[in-house]
């Protein structure tokens, strides 16, 4: 256990996490898989013993961090084989100092991809299903329609605006060495080219993976969400061109959120394309 070596996948939604766990699983000595509920237990603990809590004044700073790191060690006990854990959640990114606290050495990997192309693809599960009302809109009236829907999603507090501002907090944070950013359409054209970097950048021996043999789902996950086959993975990795089911007005808004594109102003490792000041791939 003292060996083991703790990394994070984060980012936004439906932006190829779920695919990257799914290669990296393949390597027998990784853990990795879909958003775990450690970072849900992290919150709770913390709230418990922070300020506000009858509790605080009796469990100290120390305290606190080895009951945190307890918390991996306990949960991933059965994993006792696996050299390296990949845990998943969109919340790494806003806690990176408390996570790089309690592992030094660990790297997070954030996935991303065009928000106006992942609000597609949330509007297209949405669709596939219409006789399901999925839980992610609170109201009748926030899933009502396509412009509810997308600006529901992109509140601060909300699916994709959660998972926008951590990563933008991370990307110009002070711990953005230890940030490394995935665009999703690059993961996907060349998975060959991309996944040995990702090796490199956590430091491990690099594996032979299989690119078209890849096997991930999680349907009982999706369904209690309402969205079925949310979390599924193709057997083989490619990138499909598609045109984008949302209203123009809509597309451009989103697609102008992609900060990662110019990292000036930051210290984080990105591997996405470029794009020039007009919005157009350089």
């Amino acid at each position: 256990m003292s060996n083991r070596h703790y990394h994070f996948i984060t980012g936004l939604p439906r932006s190829g996490s779920t695919l990257l766990a799914a290669l990296l699983l393949q390597n027998p000595r990784f853990h990795a898989g879909m958003s775990s509920p450690v970072g849900s237990f992290v919150n709770s603990i913390l709230s418990l013993v922070s300020a506000g809590s009858e509790f605080s004044s009796q469990v100290n700073t120390d305290q606190r961090k080895n009951l945190l790191c307890g918390l991996f060690n306990s949960y991933y006990q059965t994993e006792s084989d696996k050299d390296v854990i990949f845990d998943t959640n969109r919340m790494w990114c806003a806690k990176l100092p408390t996570i790089l606290d309690m592992f030094p050495d660990a790297k997070i990997i954030a996935c991303v991809r065009n928000v106006a192309w992942v609000m597609d693809s949330i509007e297209r599960r949405f669709r596939s299903n219409p006789y399901e009302y999925t839980k992610l809109f609170g109201s009748n009236m926030g899933r009502s329609t396509v412009y509810q829907r997308c600006e529901g999603l992109a509140q601060h507090e909300q699916l994709v605006g959660f998972a926008w501002a951590a990563l933008r907090e991370a990307f110009y944070g002070e711990n953005a060495k230890s940030l490394l950013v995935i665009d999703y359409e690059l993961l996907a054209q060349a998975p060959e080219k991309v996944i040995p970097l990702v090796y490199e950048f956590i430091g491990e021996p690099l594996f032979q993976h299989d690119f078209n043999n890849v096997e991930y789902d999680a349907p009982d996950f999706d369904l209690q969400l309402g969205i079925p086959g949310m979390h599924r993975v193709k057997p083989k990795v490619e990138f499909t061109e598609r045109r984008t089911i949302l209203p123009p007005d809509l597309f451009d808004k989103y697609s102008k959120m992609s900060f990662w594109t110019d990292p000036s102003g930051s210290s984080a490792n990105v591997i996405a394309p470029k794009f020039n000041s007009k919005g157009n791939e350089a």
